[in-house]
């Protein structure tokens, strides 16, 4: 036998031994997920009326109009057909090529065999011509209110995305090269993972974005130096150490969202908002939250404030030695801040000089791409899962939150991982996105009922204490800072509900790029710009059409808007004083409890 053959005879070896490795791994995935208990239903979908009064109006349309619908189907068969009659005529042909394509450019089908291969060619463009009937068929229900449309198009994009033949190994050029390339150890290592991210969630898939291994809060991500001066059952108050000599004597306080860590403002030195913030020479505080645990279902938005928000704020003043605070509120926690401001009017509390908003929603009337999620049927089935494990899990609504961006964060990362067997990634981003927390039952309802479905803050006024609060309430000067690209709280909204605000200092503020980048946008970067208007009397698209546009970050342009509400310069303060001994170092202990699951 001939070297050459030894060898090929040793990669089928090695493919036999790896394909039976995978028969192996299939045991211990069957082990899995005979222990798996199945998510609630009104969590995996919509009430089946909704499928119901969109097959309705679909048969109405058909009664209606039988021409539209035929003209339709007729359009989508003749393509399909056509297609199949150009394959084949360049088969009798005898040339191994594929037929024209006029398809889109699509990343997912960058490998060269989705234009060459005759197979996998055919392939993509009859996926192509089957995604766009569904679309059509989906935008040619006229029977349907704007909701229902929202949830119908929404679900029917979910199973085209699932349909992509990316998805499927045997459909999948890339995955079959590396099988072949590696003798099946790409699918050994990729099923290993696929075993490993279902263990991991009790059975739910949950694809794992980022090497966890590669990170260490306080080592290479968190970095910033500071301690943590103040903690109650809520949160821990950080503040951080100085790096000038003098700052300004009014301090700043953050409060992050609680739906994630704190650190997002703090990934690494080169990206960190707050280490920049310091620099720049303020007294920077920043709110890191409890991760709950069944313990806290009965924590409400009235903890939040009065244990969170009210309380960092006095804590804060007492280090500082300070009559006020600036505050900075970012997505939920921007939202709440507006609550928290409104109260503090009714009390005649003055203790906010100037408050600023990242990503804030307030005026919930159009609920974007989160319209699938916030209907009766779903909320119904958060309740029902908030009363039976006190808390709103993280891994829903990670999961919530992934499939608004499918593509790119479940199956782009799943193909990957499961079947090109790659280890995930050592991204500081991806990493914070994957170190979720979870919700307390009670705040999860008050906030999805009230301020999401019946929008109570923006009307009628929100009950908390015993006041309606609303936004009018809100009238010290405030900055509004949002993204673009921003698929959470779409800068127009936020725009709609910050005119509604009582303050007569308003600046809004849209920064290229989405709800993370745009924020985590440092001057160093040169990356992102920004659009400035003061002029807020009209429309998003009127404020847009008359906004200048600023290079590079907004960062900037806040500290030259902030820094004259801050007061004059002090001394540098060093973390915590008599009353308010350091308890541990920044990055605290909060943080670093994993969501419970």
């Amino acid at each position: 036998m001939t070297t050459s053959e030894d060898a090929a005879v040793a990669k089928l070896d090695k493919m036999s031994d790896n394909l039976k490795r995978v028969e192996e791994l299939s045991q211990r995935l069957i082990e899995v997920m005979a222990h798996h208990q199945p998510m609630r239903k009104s969590l995996t979908g919509p009430n089946e009326d909704v499928f119901s009064n969109a097959a309705t109006a679909y048969w109405a349309k058909a009664m209606e109009n039988p021409g539209a619908i035929f003209e339709q189907q007729m359009a989508f068969w003749g393509k399909s057909v056509k297609h199949f009659i150009e394959a084949q005529h360049m088969f009798a042909q005898g040339k191994f090529e594929p037929p024209a394509d006029s398809t889109p450019q699509d990343r997912r089908f960058s490998n060269p065999l989705w234009q060459s291969n005759p197979y996998f060619n055919f392939v993509k463009q009859q996926y192509m011509l089957n995604s766009q009937a569904v679309r059509d068929s989906v935008a040619a229900m006229e029977d349907l209110d704007e909701t229902q449309k929202r949830r119908i198009n929404y679900f029917a994009d979910q199973i085209v995305e699932m349909m992509c033949p990316t998805n499927f190994l045997s459909t999948n050029p890339d995955a079959l090269e590396k099988a072949v390339e590696t003798e099946g150890q790409s699918l050994v290592d990729g099923l290993e993972n696929l075993i490993r991210d279902l263990e991991e969630n009790n059975g739910e898939l949950i694809v794992k974005l980022a090497d966890e291994k590669a990170f260490e809060l306080g080592g290479n991500v968190a970095t910033t130096e500071g301690a943590v001066v103040y903690r109650n059952e809520m949160m821990e108050l950080i503040q951080f150490s100085p790096s000038t000599d003098e700052v300004h004597e009014i301090p700043l306080v953050i409060f992050p969202p609680w739906i994630n860590k704190y650190y997002i403002l703090d990934l690494k030195e080169k990206n960190s908002l707050i280490k920049w913030v310091v620099d720049q020479g303020y007294t920077v505080f920043i709110v890191s939250w409890l991760n709950p645990d069944p313990s806290h279902a009965e924590i409400g938005m009235e903890d939040y404030i009065q244990d969170g928000y009210l309380r960092a704020i006095e804590e804060v003043k007492s280090i500082t030695d300070q009559k006020q605070v600036n505050a900075v509120g970012y997505c939920i926690a921007g939202t709440t801040l507006n609550l928290t401001l409104s109260l503090m009017k009714k009390r005649g509390d003055k203790s906010v000089k100037s408050a600023t908003f990242f990503t804030t929603l307030t005026d919930f009337s159009d609920q974007g791409e989160f319209t699938p999620f916030l209907q009766n049927d779903f909320i119904d089935g958060i309740e029902r899962e908030c009363e039976q494990q006190g808390v709103l899990r993280s891994l829903i609504m990670q999961r919530t939150f992934s499939f608004l961006r499918s593509n790119d964060l479940i199956y782009g990362p799943a193909i990957k991982s499961y079947m090109m067997g790659e280890a995930p990634a050592t991204f500081d981003l991806l990493f914070w996105n994957g170190d979720g927390s979870g919700l307390p039952g009670k705040m999860a309802v008050e906030y999805l009922r009230g301020l999401c479905q019946r929008n109570e803050f923006v009307g009628e006024g929100f009950d908390l204490f015993g006041e309606k609060l609303s936004i009018k309430d809100v009238t010290i000067p405030t900055m509004s800072i949002t993204c673009e690209t921003d698929h959470i709280a779409a800068w127009k909204d936020c725009y709609r509900g910050y005119q509604q605000s009582g303050s007569r200092s308003k600046n809004f503020v849209v920064s290229e790029s989405g709800h993370i980048a745009g924020i985590v946008n440092p001057p160093s970067k040169k990356k992102y710009g920004h659009y400035t208007n003061a002029d807020m009397k009209g429309s998003a698209e009127e404020w847009m059409d008359g906004a200048t546009y600023n290079e590079g970050s907004w960062w900037p342009t806040w500290d030259a808007w902030l820094s004259p509400k801050s007061g004059k310069k002090v001394p540098a303060r060093a973390p915590g004083d008599s009353d308010h001994p350091v308890l541990c170092a920044a990055p605290g202990e909060y943080v670093k409890k994993k969501a419970y699951k």
